[in-house]
């Protein structure tokens, strides 16, 4: 069975995953170094993993399943989700795929480079009711996909 897994600690939107969820039916796994609120109902499970460098990415990278869903906006626990044959999907609704991961973690590089040396390259912009709407129908196409290849 799908499972949706968030990197819960800086996720905008969890609230849209676990709708999409329910609407569908799949669990979700909200993994984090701090305690997250979760619905209750709906099948929704909070993991919590020891403070630490990338230990939710570690975690979920050891758990995610082929067919399964990562939410997150690290390119790097993205490469390793898809390398595990799960779907990877940025918190901006940008699903992220072999094809484009490289691109993605490039870019992730020169990004770092630019700050060691003093360059402000800014973080991301809050969150917009359309870009939440994007992202919940780019969530229901990657789920609706995962589902049909599962069966």
């Amino acid at each position: 069975m799908t499972e949706i897994f968030i990197d819960g600690d800086a996720c905008p939107v969890k609230e849209e995953v676990y709708a999409v969820a329910a609407r569908l039916g799949l669990s979700v796994v909200v993994v984090a170094n701090q305690p997250i609120r979760v619905p209750r109902d709906g099948g929704v499970q909070m993991v919590l993993v020891p403070e630490g460098p990338d230990a939710a990415d570690d975690w979920i990278a050891e758990e995610i399943r082929q067919g399964d869903i990562v939410i997150t906006a690290d390119i790097p626990l993205a490469s390793r989700c898809l390398a595990r044959g799960a779907h990877a999907l940025g918190t901006n609704g940008r699903e992220f795929s072999t094809d484009s991961i490289g691109q993605a973690l490039a870019t992730r590089e020169i990004k770092a480079s630019l700050r060691e040396v003093g360059a402000s390259v800014g973080g991301p912009a809050p969150i917009t009711a359309k870009e939440r709407s994007r992202f919940s129908s780019a969530l229901d196409a990657v789920a609706q996909r995962a589902l049909r290849l599962a069966h």
